[in-house]
């Protein structure tokens, strides 16, 4: 029983997999911010902001020793 249902499924999955690859040959559209090359500019802000955020913690966690020394 087990098999017939295994290879009904496999069928299944199989027909389903063929229409996938029955596509035109259109090219794919470009994501809209990589293609324009406005991604690298939103990755080089989010790095500015992460590494503005770390050395603010960085200078916070030195100000905060110096008090915890006196």
């Amino acid at each position: 029983m087990y098999k017939i249902v295994r290879l009904m499924m496999l069928a299944i999955a199989s027909f389903f997999a063929s229409s996938l690859f029955a596509q035109t040959n259109t090219p794919p559209p470009n994501d809209f911010m990589h293609s324009n090359g406005k991604l690298y500019v939103v990755v080089l802000v989010v790095f500015v902001i992460i590494s503005g955020l770390f050395i603010y913690l960085i200078n916070l966690d030195r100000k905060i020793s110096a008090l915890e020394k006196e």
